[in-house]
């Protein structure tokens, strides 16, 4: 099958607070776990994956990134920047990122995943439901839920038969790896500051997001003593 999803973005603006004072002088994506920086991994799994275009939003320490990862061609794939003066968290950042997502203003459906998630998660899987979302005559979602960890045991969205649902049973927690569709974020003014977080409960509640739950190797890495398990068990391996 050919690969349909081509667009990915990766999120890498945070400040990275919790992980201070590694972040002070380090931007998080490039916290290295298992010998490489947090956000190498997620560039070879987009890349065996057949993505061709990985934008990468930044902020803090953002030249650091840019001058660590360069244009791509390592990895066979295409990296475009997109420079936020101060941050303007995940909504924000993809209104700031659409001229790169989009070729010539056509709308994309596009994967998007935070750049401190590490995950053994095959985007490849995601081609199908990306069809859905293509075929969708309104803008539609789709997310990958995870177990719900220690830090978060209450979940954020239930899951039945595929699809979200604000109050259902199961609940599990979104695992920062998504689909999306470029259409949904045309409204939004360019240097606007805001979450993802409306559009999901407004997607989920009109019954336009799609979930699927993934199981494998997960980390939503927060702190300095996450970052050392996550190390010590990719180094195990």
């Amino acid at each position: 099958m050919t690969m349909s999803l081509k667009k990915a973005m990766i999120f890498a603006a945070g400040r990275g607070e919790r992980m201070r004072p590694l972040t002070d002088t380090c931007p998080k994506p490039l916290l290295e776990v298992g010998g490489k920086p947090l956000i190498v991994w997620q560039i070879e799994r987009l890349a065996r994956a057949g993505f061709q275009t990985i934008v990468i939003n930044h902020a803090w320490l953002g030249q650091r990134i840019e001058a660590a990862l360069g244009d791509g061609s390592r990895w066979g794939v295409q990296l475009r920047y997109s420079a936020e003066h101060e941050a303007l968290e995940t909504a924000g950042g993809i209104v700031q990122a659409l001229p790169l997502l989009e070729d010539e203003g056509t709308s994309e459906v596009f994967v998007a995943v935070s750049g401190d998630v590490y995950a053994d998660f095959d985007y490849a899987t995601l081609n199908t439901c990306a069809e859905a979302l293509k075929a969708s005559t309104e803008p539609a979602m789709h997310l990958v839920m995870v177990p719900n960890p220690a830090f978060h045991p209450n979940g954020d969205f239930g899951l039945v038969d595929g699809t979200l649902s604000l109050d259902a049973q199961p609940r599990f927690t979104f695992g920062n790896i998504g689909l999306y569709d470029t259409r949904m974020f045309r409204d939004l003014p360019r240097g606007t500051r805001r979450a993802l977080t409306p559009y999901y409960r407004e997607t989920i509640a009109s019954g336009l997001a799609s979930g699927e739950l993934y199981e494998g190797l997960w980390e939503n890495v927060g702190t300095p003593a996450q970052l050392q398990a996550l190390d010590r068990r990719l180094n195990e391996r």
